[in-house]
């Protein structure tokens, strides 16, 4: 597991707003912040060299795109063994359907968001793009209604004293 990196009051104001609105300048960062804009440049390249800000992503709407219809497939795989791993998260990752992977504990080893267009094609991704796999023993789909973005990540407070 990766070292947390320590974040005074100004680095958490700064990735507060970041997250809200990566776009925004370092002048108006700087402004909202109370910090000249060269500080708040240095900061930011302080945190992105720390490996506390990994990137800048763009956030699309499936259903413009024509994936309307979302899901979260529990997968199992069998034998679960770690050579199996990075083949089969690679491959998952290829599909254009596959939005998020993750490799949990319990009864199921994959969680997988899938974005489709419709219930064939949901259908054909799970036949085709799964079970028809000979590592995979079982596919569970859950279907989203309703999605929400939840606040900003930031570091867990530290606990109150009495």
């Amino acid at each position: 597991m990766a070292d947390s990196v320590v974040l005074d009051p100004v680095d958490l104001h700064l990735l507060r707003l970041l997250q809200n609105d990566a776009r925004t300048t370092y002048r108006d960062l700087a402004d909202q912040v109370g910090v000249a804009p060269s500080t708040c440049l240095d900061r930011v390249t302080r945190l992105r060299r720390a490996g506390v800000i990994l990137g800048h992503r763009l956030e699309l709407d499936p259903a413009r795109l024509g994936r309307g219809l979302q899901a979260l497939l529990s997968v199992q795989v069998r034998p679960h063994r770690r050579e199996l791993v990075g083949p089969f998260v690679e491959r998952i990752r290829a599909l254009p359907e596959s939005r998020t992977v993750f490799h949990l504990t319990g009864p199921d080893d994959y969680l997988v968001h899938v974005a489709v267009a419709d219930m064939a094609d949901l259908q054909r991704l799970v036949l085709d793009g799964f079970t028809s796999r000979p590592e995979v023993a079982r596919v569970e789909t859950r279907l989203i209604f309703q999605q929400w973005d939840c606040g900003p990540l930031l570091p867990p407070s530290p606990p109150a004293t009495p």
